[in-house]
């Protein structure tokens, strides 16, 4: 069979949307297939942090997540604990965005649309197999789809990774929580009343009214009688209502769920990324708790750093190993994400030690290095990958002679002419950010993947570095001003150099 398109993702949720937005920005076919006929009005992902609203001004979408959000800048958002935002976090976006999970995906469903993706609704993958040339994918209506790569962003119970065989250890869950959004007939009053009495003791339980702007309808949180044997089935109204007693005394008048599900405390992460030519990304490859919120933006990120990766293999010009370098990055975020959810659920108990532990983290926080170095955590602003120089990935100054930013995103920069980094990152590809003044640097031979930005030095407000070399997806992987070594990031990175003469690499 031959192949349909370039790359089908499967699942059309923020992952795979994201996905598909950076795989059309460099022109690669790509078909998302997703199960629902129709958008969810579920909202499990209520926002995004600051690393994912950098992403978003990157690709000039944050406007229209500005449109429909509200900011917030809450600092250590972990396990209960509440700060005030830390000073010196490194962003030039200090806050979150309270979005909506439906929003998000109507926003970038519309951007990838925009792009040219291909977004094909009520498609259920029900296997797939793969040769040395590309994956054939069989849907449960029986119709067969074939494509040079594909991508596994279909959630924690992915058909993708079972049918890979690709192993996912970790936790099972020992507690679950049940989630949903209902109409109430309770007094505001009163409800702000007994939630402030039950979260004395128990933290996982919440009510907040007029969710979403919707007058009359909660979302509310609870914890379960025990651990559902399938986590699949959502649970009943009554007994929603149910639980909502036992814990508050009280159900506050539930009725006409618009929505309910459930949701534990396990935390697993795919034991591979890739196999062939098939990935993970998002939920396929990682769950864990949504405590501090993070599992949205974790999945947007992989999408980030994968999509510009895959689309250089599908055009050919990808370097040795750069696509097997998005499990090489990916999987310690995602590893230290589910270590930090385990700690935030042990911080949630209800029992003697727990509040023992909240209130001495509470007084840690008041520290304002440890807030911000939580901070950084749960909003991914401290991520570091190991380009090689002795840096661990994460958190951390200088190690083995690599200059502090080699492996981090930089955050956006007022540049010379009233220019701003991020907004000249838009369309996805390299950035020399040249600072030299001597006109000695070049990405020539490299022109049709990476842009050469020269700026004034002089600028007070802008980075104080001759020159540096962003990837795509806006992390530093060079730093300097030596022509031969920046020649050789370019090749490490981008591949060999586009022969002018034959227009070939």
């Amino acid at each position: 069979m031959r192949s349909t398109t370039d790359v089908i993702v499967v699942g059309g949720g923020p992952t795979g949307l994201m996905l598909a937005c950076e795989l059309r920005l460099h022109g690669v076919g790509v078909v998302v297939l997703e199960r629902l006929e129709e958008r969810t009005a579920e909202s499990r992902g209520r926002g995004l942090h600051a690393r994912s609203v950098e992403i978003m001004d990157q690709r000039g979408l944050l406007e229209r997540f500005l449109a429909v959000s509200e900011k917030f800048r809450v600092g250590g958002l972990f396990g209960g604990v509440m700060a005030a935002w830390p000073d010196g976090l490194d962003t030039a976006h200090p806050y979150g965005l309270a979005t909506p999970q439906a929003v998000t995906e109507r926003l970038l469903e519309e951007r990838a649309r925009e792009l040219g993706a291909e977004i094909r609704r009520g498609r259920e993958v029900a296997g797939l197999d793969q040769d040395a040339d590309g994956v054939d994918v069989g849907l449960a209506d029986g119709t067969r789809l074939r494509s040079r790569y594909l991508v596994g962003c279909d959630g924690g119970r992915s058909t993708v990774r079972k049918a890979l065989g690709v192993d996912f250890p970790g936790e099972p869950a020992t507690v679950e929580t049940l989630i949903g959004d209902l109409e109430f007939t309770e007094d505001r009053a009163k409800v702000a009343e007994v939630v402030e009495r039950v979260r004395r003791t128990e933290l996982r339980f919440g009510v907040a009214p007029d969710i979403d702007g919707r007058a009359g309808v909660a979302r509310m949180i609870v914890p379960a009688d025990g651990v559902a044997e399938d986590r699949s089935t959502p649970p009943t109204l009554e007994e929603f209502r149910a639980r909502l007693r036992a814990v508050a005394g009280t159900d506050f008048g539930a009725h006409s769920p618009h929505w309910l599900s459930r949701f534990g405390d396990a935390t697993r992460q795919a034991e591979r990324y890739r196999v062939g030519r098939v990935l993970l990304a998002g939920d396929a490859a990682h769950i864990h708790p949504p405590t501090g919120g993070q599992g949205l933006n974790l999945g947007v990120q992989d999408a980030f750093n994968l999509g510009w990766k895959l689309a250089a293999e599908v055009e050919g010009w990808a370097p040795e190993g750069l696509l097997d370098s998005y499990h090489a990055e990916r999987h310690p975020v995602a590893a230290r994400v589910l270590a930090n959810t385990r700690a935030q659920m042990t911080l949630l108990g209800s029992g003697s030690g727990p509040t023992a532990l909240r209130e001495l983290f509470t007084r840690l926080m008041e520290f304002e290095e440890v807030n911000r170095c939580i901070t950084g955590m749960i909003t991914a602003v401290d991520v570091r990958y190991d380009f090689g120089a002795g840096h661990a990935g994460d958190q951390g100054g200088d190690r083995d002679g690599g200059h502090e930013l080699l492996g981090r995103r930089l955050r956006d920069v007022p540049l010379s002419g009233g220019r701003r980094l991020y907004g000249l990152m838009h369309e996805g590809r390299g950035l020399l950010l040249d600072r030299t003044g001597g006109g000695r640097l070049s990405v020539d031979g490299w022109a049709d993947r990476v842009d050469h930005v020269v700026d004034d030095r002089s600028s007070e407000a802008s980075v104080d570095v001759p020159a540096l070399l962003l990837r795509p997806d806006g992390h530093v992987v060079w730093v300097g001003e030596d022509p031969r070594e920046l020649e050789a990031a370019l090749i490490r990175w981008w591949g060999a150099p586009l022969r002018e003469e034959a227009g070939e690499r």
